[in-house]
């Protein structure tokens, strides 16, 4: 039996954008487990991690950040718009509609609308805080419209909480973190450590 990776992502991240498919193709080759687990990254990990919203940090970070994401997107031939049109966009809204898709279909799904929000982001220039656009991308994967409004109830707005506190007692302060056996692994430039882990 496969190793489990705990999966924390806020749904607006580059760089959970650029590594969400080397996660599934890793998760596959190990025969792993992943828990997806999106959390509120920016209103809850952030404040207690030392972390600052993109518009507070030093310009030559925001400078470099660009760079990096340029470099990582030319690599992995995955399209993205280095400043989208829907970008800074909340994702309690996209992390809920996860959430619900994992509750509901199981980790396959929440992963497969995980990556469709992703590249809804980072490359389609769509808002993907819009319920208009959640909708769509429910329909163009083939699941269920009714996910949207289970994305609104209580018990999916508890799992998001929990999830988010998981991360913070984790010791996790960045996205994408991936844990295995309580190893953190930050920042989708790790993800060849996640693979080692998971082959262990």
């Amino acid at each position: 039996m496969g190793r489990t990776v705990d999966y924390y992502f806020a749904p607006q991240s580059p760089w959970a954008y650029l590594g969400h498919r080397r996660l599934t193709e890793i998760a596959a080759r190990t025969g792993a487990t992943v828990r997806v687990m999106p959390i509120d990254l920016g209103g809850k990990v952030f404040p207690i991690s030392g972390g600052l919203p993109l518009g507070q940090r030093a310009p030559q970070r925001q400078a470099y950040r660009l760079v990096e994401l340029q470099r990582f997107s030319q690599l992995l031939n995955a399209p993205l718009n280095l400043k989208p049109k829907y970008f800074p966009v909340g994702g309690d809204d996209a992390a809920r509609l996860i959430i619900a898709a994992d509750l509901a279909l199981g980790s396959a799904s929440a992963m497969q609308i995980a990556g469709a929000i992703l590249a809804a982001c980072w490359a389609q220039e769509r808002n993907m805080a819009d319920d208009k656009v959640l909708a769509e991308l429910l329909q163009e994967q083939d699941l269920p419209a009714t996910l949207l409004e289970q994305s609104h109830s209580q018990a999916v707005q508890v799992r998001y909480e929990t999830y988010t506190q998981a991360a913070i007692d984790a010791g996790v302060f960045g996205a994408p973190s991936y844990v295995v056996d309580g190893e953190i692994f930050w920042g989708q430039d790790r993800l060849d450590f996640v693979e080692r882990a998971l082959s262990r």
